[in-house]
């Protein structure tokens, strides 16, 4: 298909953070020219896809990797806070596409499903008790409950207290508003909006292959075709790199000092998924443990529920592994394409500040299927190897940074790059970003675009549609807030 020659924006990859950024800036401003890349012949086929992120709608209500502990014992919730109003950023915006018709049923991407916290021993029970109480007291999460009664954990997650001895010591604690997501449902239901209601659609078998500086607008996109191998040039004032893995690949071949510095640690996955609906049946819970001692956030397994095509499945893990592969469809090459001369002392630095992840991944790559079945009796005592498949999860890049004392430094969550002058942004990293992509979207639009962001027009259109935006939460908002999208979400 012939692009036009210009655009306003120019958005590469088709995926969760593109479909936020291209409708965010469409509700906006009508008027701008966008055109969005996709390498793929599909959208929402990487990180999006449902079987290749957890599915949980992040917002710190289970995961324990969010509340560090203090050397005095308390619990740091602050991330735990910041994460919260994240997700509720995202829950505000998909509620205000439902109440303007432009979403019909958000049942299609969105459950309602309880969130637990669940720990064994005493000293990790101490813990949650701990995080139990330092949650009871923040308005945000004050509908927390707590048990060490193995009964009630029998009714909050039956599967998991089966066979168990009552005098096994652990804990547990639950909130009620928690969510499964499937985020490439929502990816292509935000791109079908866009195509249908603002005739942005998505130009998918495209790949860009190089991003220039252009002295008369910004920059130039190399664009190949890959069904007939034409190669097209276009102009943009303002770029996005949205690529998932491929995003470091691309940003280093982008003329900006910003870039400097920056390495990618790429992790696949693997999940247990279990072929047995009558056990499939029995659980409806997100439920969350703790990471062993020495292993990365990556490593926190869960057993969850999960509503895939329609479909309620019951997944465990994930397992880490390794693979030089930026992304599930990319190249075994990556890894070595991104090694350059600047980011070759933050990688090794990085490397040797982590040697425990080396180790932990080594120790993953080599377990087989029954391994993997050890694991999950952890969790389920009597799980039987014929109940479950291991099927393939998606493929992640860590960022790897600069760091004055260790020479480089791992980074677990996500980042934006951009030049000074906002007109090209590059979103790098992983969890929790597909929950968390309408706020950091709002972070790409207020580089890239101040003007609409600070007019008076864009300053009620965004109050409109995300009131917690610039916004100090109180308790009396966020609860008015949270009653409103569990209504139009259908969330109760």
């Amino acid at each position: 298909m012939k692009f036009e020659k210009e655009y306003d924006l120019i958005c590469v990859g088709g995926g969760i953070m593109s479909a936020n950024l291209a409708l965010l800036a469409k509700i906006l401003n009508p008027e701008m020219k966008i055109l969005i890349l996709e390498r793929l012949d599909k959208v929402a086929q990487e990180s999006s896809a449902a079987w290749n992120n957890a599915g949980t709608g992040h917002s710190a209500l289970c995961e324990l990797n969010y509340c560090p502990e203090n050397e005095d014992g308390s619990i740091d919730i602050s991330k735990a806070i910041k994460i919260c109003e994240q997700f509720e950023i995202s829950k505000q915006l998909w509620a205000y596409l439902v109440e303007e018709g432009l979403i019909e049923n958000p049942q299609d991407f969105v459950m309602p499903v309880y969130h637990h916290s669940w720990v064994l021993g005493a000293e990790n029970s101490d813990y949650l008790e701990r995080r139990f109480k330092a949650f009871k007291e923040h308005f945000m999460f004050n509908s927390i409950e707590f048990t060490r009664d193995i009964e009630k954990m029998r009714e909050w997650f039956p599967l998991i207290v089966e066979n168990r001895n009552e005098k096994e010591v652990m804990a547990a604690s639950r909130i009620d508003r928690g969510t499964e997501v499937n985020y490439g449902e929502l990816t292509k239901i935000l791109f079908k909006v866009l195509e249908e209601k603002f005739n942005t659609p998505v130009h998918c078998n495209s790949e860009v292959l190089d991003i220039d500086p252009d002295p008369e607008i910004d920059w130039t996109v190399e664009v190949k075709n890959s069904k007939t191998g034409a190669i097209e040039n276009i102009d943009a004032e303002h770029v996005f790199i949205g690529a998932g893995g491929a995003s470091l690949l691309l940003l280093q071949k982008v003329e900006i000092d910003e870039k400097e510095g920056y390495g990618g640690f790429p992790v696949s996955g693997e999940w247990l998924v279990c072929n047995n609906e009558e056990i499939t049946k029995q659980h409806n819970a997100k439920v969350y443990s703790k990471a062993g001692i020495g292993d990365p956030p990556m490593s926190t397994p869960h057993l969850d529920t999960r509503y895939i095509d329609g479909k309620k499945s019951l997944l465990f893990g994930p397992f880490a592994g390794f693979s030089p592969k930026f992304l599930k469809e990319g190249s075994n090459l990556d890894l070595f394409k991104s090694i350059q001369f600047d980011n070759i002392s933050p990688m090794l630095g990085a490397f040797w500040q982590n040697l425990p992840l080396t180790k932990y991944l080594i120790e993953q790559v080599m377990m087989n299927k029954e391994d993997r079945m050890e694991s999950l009796r952890k969790f389920m005592k009597n799980a039987k190897s014929e109940d479950w498949d291991v099927v393939k999860a998606g493929q992640r890049v860590q960022i790897i940074k600069k760091d004055e004392y260790e020479g480089g430094k791992l980074q677990f969550g996500t980042e934006v790059i951009s030049s000074k002058d906002g007109s090209i942004t590059c979103l790098l990293g992983a969890s929790p970003g597909a929950s968390t992509a309408t706020a950091i979207m709002l972070k790409v639009l207020e580089k890239a675009f101040p003007e609409f962001l600070d007019s008076t027009k864009g300053k009620e259109k965004l109050k409109q549609m995300i009131p917690f935006y610039k916004t100090e939460i109180t308790e009396k908002i966020f609860d008015k807030e949270l009653a409103r999208t569990r209504k139009l979400l259908k969330l109760n």
